[in-house]
Order: structure tokens, then C-alpha cells, then sequence
């Protein structure tokens, strides 16, 4: 009988001894539903550079585990995964998906706990501008308000628009960016034509886009996920206006293609990186594990390539910070943060990504142009 209990103490401690030899991070994403594409894609990114980690010993000899939670692109949701993985889990750090309304919930959660939160996908300028001081959210990402500028100096310079039209979903990110939109388009000396709102399940905005025809609009900016984007399109296609659209990202992380129909690709919209350029270092490491892993062929196998690049190179980023702090404390993590100096990653060379003022890692000149092409994400000639 002791023999038995020794053994069975033996196990336990050894279990929980290489359980706390793990660093574990979380990652809240969509993994299901209308944009179900990002959460493998920012999985897939996350996967790759932690197995790049794990090969080389780890961190300070600790493995990385990534522990996923489903928030089915719902706040409520989003905030019950992220209490649990802080508090049961233990994660060391969070990762956030494609929604803004949800990682917007999780940032008080996040500043709170004192655990990293490191956005890969959602864009909402008050993500990592929370207010919080101390501010334990960063990003890997775009960022609205510079998004905005983008989208409207693409419609102008590209496609010739004096009087773009917003089409915006109605949520916390659609009104993120109509902030960003109506400054950028007063700094630009640009009259809108007119902004409406659609719902993200909308069947027919055909009523709203003919009020922005009505109105003059001679470009629509849209400004919405998968599923109601090509609602949209399809209202566009039915009343036979080819007016010019220029979208956010939202788009690339469903089956826009799919649901839109044969004008998916007359939406441009913005990307931060593309496997179609010459690759450099990190760019052939990670296409290399993208073929051995998930069977990809070319460039345009790739799924939601901002998903993979930017969740790629923030876990490479956060892994820095966390060598550098000799730590998983979160205090210590956040501080060295700061103190990354420069670092080789797959969509640029990261020179003090961060500050205490600046928790972005990316600008407006690491923003492309993009549309669909036979199903796939393809550079805008």
C-alpha cells in the first residue's frame, strides 16, 4: 500500500512540476463560425513560432503550450474564456482574435489580471489607446485610425473618388472606424457622400446603398467582417452599380468569397503582408512549415495570411519580452515589452516595436492592398 501511495505521489509531483515548467498562452478567437478562417489562421501563426521556440530549448529551457477558447465572435463569451484561462489556467500571456467588440471586453479584463494582451487581428483604435496606466495591451496588428487614412487615400489616388460613401457594421469596430474615417476624411478635404450602418445578419442592404447612390457616392469604403461584407456586394451586384469598393480586413477572415459571389474580387481591401513577395528568412521558415503542416502549396493556399503573419511574428515578439524578463510575471513582461530591440520577423525588422506611449508594432507603410482571386488572397497589380 505505501508503495502504492509513493508511487502515486511521485506522479503528482512530477506532473505538477513539468506543469509549471510550461509557459502557457492563451489565445481567444473565433475558432468557429462566419470567421472561423482567423482563428486557424492567427492558431496556425502562433503554432508555427512556438514550435520554432520549442526546438530551440524552449524559453530560458521552459516549453510553450497554447491553450485555444472559442469566443464564437462573442463578447460575452470572449470574457468567460479569458477569466478562465487566466484564472484556471494560469496563461501567461493572451492572444486576441478578429473581433474588436470582444477584445475590447477582454482589455479590462487583461489590465486587471496583469496579463499581457497581445492583439493579432482586431483593429479598434481603443484596444491598446484603453486609458489604462499601466497598459498591459499591445498589438501586432493595424490600427484603425491609420487604417482609415489608408483606405480613403487608396479610393482617392487608386480609384479616382471625390465622394466615397461609408458602409460600416454596426458595432464597437464600425464605430472605431467612422471616428477614424470622418477625421481622416476632414485632414484630406474630403466630402462624404454618407455613412450607413448595416447589421452582421442583414439579408438586403440594398436601402442603404441606395441612399449613398442617391447621395453621390462614387466609392464605397466598407467596413465589416465576412458575412455581412458580401450581403453588401450582393446588394451592389443586384442593383447593377460597379462602383468601386475599398474594404478593412474584416472581409479576409471568412468565406467572403464564397458568399459574395462572382464580385468578391472587385473588393479591395488592406492586408499586412503577402506571401506572393520574395520571402526573407522568417517569410521561407514559415511557408516551409505551412507546406509540412497544413498541406499548402503556393502563396495563394495560404488561409487569412494576416492571421498567420501577425500572430507569427507577436509570439516571437512576446517571447523576446519574456527572455528578456527572466519571467512570466506579467509587471515583468510588460516592462520588457519596452526593451525589445530589434528583432528579424516574417513581415518586417521590428527596431523598438514598442514604447511606453506606443503599444503598436505595426504602421501604415506595412499595410498592402489585396482582393480575391479564384477563391484566393492575391496583391492588387
Amino acid at each position: 500500500m505505501k508503495t502504492r501511495l509513493s508511487l502515486l505521489a511521485l506522479f503528482l509531483f512530477t506532473s505538477l512540476s513539468l506543469s509549471a515548467q510550461e509557459i502557457k498562452i492563451g489565445l481567444v478567437a473565433a475558432l468557429t463560425g462566419q470567421s472561423a478562417q482567423s482563428g486557424e489562421a492567427i492558431t496556425r501563426g502562433l503554432t508555427i513560432a512556438i514550435e520554432e521556440l520549442n526546438a530551440k530549448g524552449g524559453i530560458g529551457g521552459r516549453k510553450l503550450v497554447l491553450i485555444r477558447r472559442d469566443d464564437e465572435s462573442s463578447p460575452p463569451k470572449g470574457v468567460a474564456a479569458a477569466r478562465e484561462l487566466i484564472s484556471n489556467e494560469k496563461v501567461s500571456v493572451l492572444f486576441g482574435g478578429i473581433d474588436t467588440p470582444v477584445s475590447l471586453a477582454i482589455v479590462p479584463i487583461a489590465n486587471q489580471s496583469k496579463v499581457p494582451f497581445m492583439g493579432v487581428w482586431a483593429a479598434g483604435t481603443n484596444i491598446t489607446r484603453n486609458g489604462a496606466n499601466p497598459n498591459y495591451v499591445f498589438r501586432v496588428s493595424a490600427q484603425d485610425d491609420l487604417v482609415d487614412i489608408a483606405l480613403l487615400r487608396y479610393a482617392s489616388n487608386k480609384m479616382g473618388a471625390k465622394k466615397p460613401g461609408l458602409v460600416l457594421i454596426n458595432n464597437p469596430w464600425g464605430e472605431s472606424n467612422e471616428r477614424g474615417l470622418k477625421a481622416a476624411a476632414a485632414a484630406a478635404n474630403i466630402t462624404l457622400a454618407g455613412i450607413e450602418k448595416i447589421e452582421a445578419n442583414d439579408v438586403d442592404v440594398t436601402p442603404q446603398l441606395t441612399r449613398l447612390r442617391n447621395a453621390g457616392a462614387d466609392a464605397l469604403i466598407l467596413v465589416a467582417n465576412a458575412a455581412p461584407g458580401a450581403q453588401m456586394m450582393k446588394a451592389r451586384e443586384r442593383m447593377g452599380w460597379k462602383v468601386p469598393v475599398v474594404s478593412h480586413w474584416g472581409i479576409s477572415g471568412g468565406r467572403f468569397d464564397e458568399l459574395a459571389g462572382p464580385t468578391a474580387g472587385e473588393a479591395h481591401f488592406v492586408q499586412t503582408y503577402s506571401f506572393f513577395a520574395k520571402q526573407n528568412e522568417a517569410g521561407k521558415r514559415v511557408f516551409a512549415a505551412l507546406a509540412k503542416n497544413y498541406g499548402v502549396k503556393s502563396p495563394a493556399d495560404v488561409l487569412a495570411p494576416v492571421g498567420t503573419a501577425n500572430a507569427y511574428d507577436a509570439m516571437h515578439l512576446v517571447a523576446r519580452a519574456i527572455d528578456k524578463a527572466k519571467s512570466t510575471d506579467g509587471e515583468a513582461v510588460r516592462k520588457a515589452m519596452y526593451e525589445i530591440d530589434l528583432h528579424e520577423g516574417l513581415i518586417k525588422t521590428y527596431k523598438r516595436p514598442f514604447g511606453p506611449t506606443d503599444h503598436e508594432g505595426l504602421a501604415p507603410e506595412d499595410y498592402i492592398m489585396v482582393r480575391f482571386e479564384a477563391g484566393k488572397i492575391v496583391p492588387v497589380p
